[in-house]
């Protein structure tokens, strides 16, 4: 512990610390926002991308993200970067983990926070009709790993062609696709990219795109009716070139 040069017997105050400190002893790596805003959409699942206009990776995808200011909070930088890149607000979204290679960017030291969000497609082509100019699209995510094993994925547009994705955001997006698929097992999450009414059928779809797999109809309902969450609403599907079916609505599950 330092001691007052006036006085060596006395401990040196906080304030007197603060004051003599010089930050420029440690270097200051930058702090980075990306955000990973997930959809599905005719049963695929896909996620929000931005073409870069700059250098570094002019020209390849990535997530919509921007550095956070000095003054700033991460949450803050988030929220701000949602409003700015997307023209969204109000939407919660979570941490999903941080990024902090050495050479993840070639300009500098990045660390990045990634923030991760379901939003439903209506709301995400919303954002790109606003948007169009900068070069925003909803490509769909292929996953070459099954289960939760993890890695990077790759993304393709609306014609199947592959696109390059900037910096490790392949495996930035690894990350959410493995955390949605976990999460899957213990929390309503699926719901969220629901209307508040919806079929069985629309419910398993959303699985299944999340999953990258088939599942068993029957064993699927039985799971679903099962645990209590969904709700018959007693009206049945409308506007449909098929049988309609049953509507349902997500009633959470309270442990009393």
């Amino acid at each position: 512990m330092k001691t007052n040069p006036r006085n060596p017997e006395v401990p040196q105050s906080e304030e007197a610390f603060l004051a003599g400190y010089d930050s420029s002893r440690f270097p200051r790596p930058s702090v980075a926002i990306d955000l990973v805003l997930m959809t599905v959409e005719d049963g695929e699942l896909r996620v929000l991308l931005l073409q870069r206009q700059e250098h570094p990776a002019r020209g390849k995808w990535a997530m919509p993200g921007g550095f956070v200011g000095i003054d700033e909070s991460v949450d803050g930088a988030a929220r701000r970067v949602l409003k700015e890149k997307v023209r969204l607000s109000g939407i919660f979204v979570e941490q999903l983990y941080t990024f902090g290679e050495p050479d993840r960017d070639p300009r500098t030291r990045v660390i990045s926070v990634a923030y991760f969000a379901l939003v439903t497609a209506h709301t995400l082509r919303a954002a790109l009709k606003s948007q169009a100019k900068e070069q925003l699209t909803l490509a769909t995510i292929h996953t070459p790993w099954a289960g939760e094993r993890g890695g990077a994925v790759e993304v393709r547009d609306g014609t199947g062609t592959g696109l390059q994705l900037a910096f490790d955001h392949a495996e930035i997006l690894g990350v959410a696709v493995k955390r949605l698929r976990g999460r899957l097992k213990y929390s309503p999450i699926a719901y969220q990219l629901l209307p508040d009414e919806f079929t069985l059928r629309m419910l398993q779809t959303v699985h299944e795109a999340i999953l990258s797999r088939e599942l068993n109809k029957d064993a699927f309902r039985r799971r679903v009716l099962g645990l209590g969450e969904v709700k018959a609403t007693g009206r049945l599907e409308s506007d449909v070139d098929h049988r309609p079916a049953e509507l349902y609505r997500h009633c959470p599950v309270t442990n009393e």
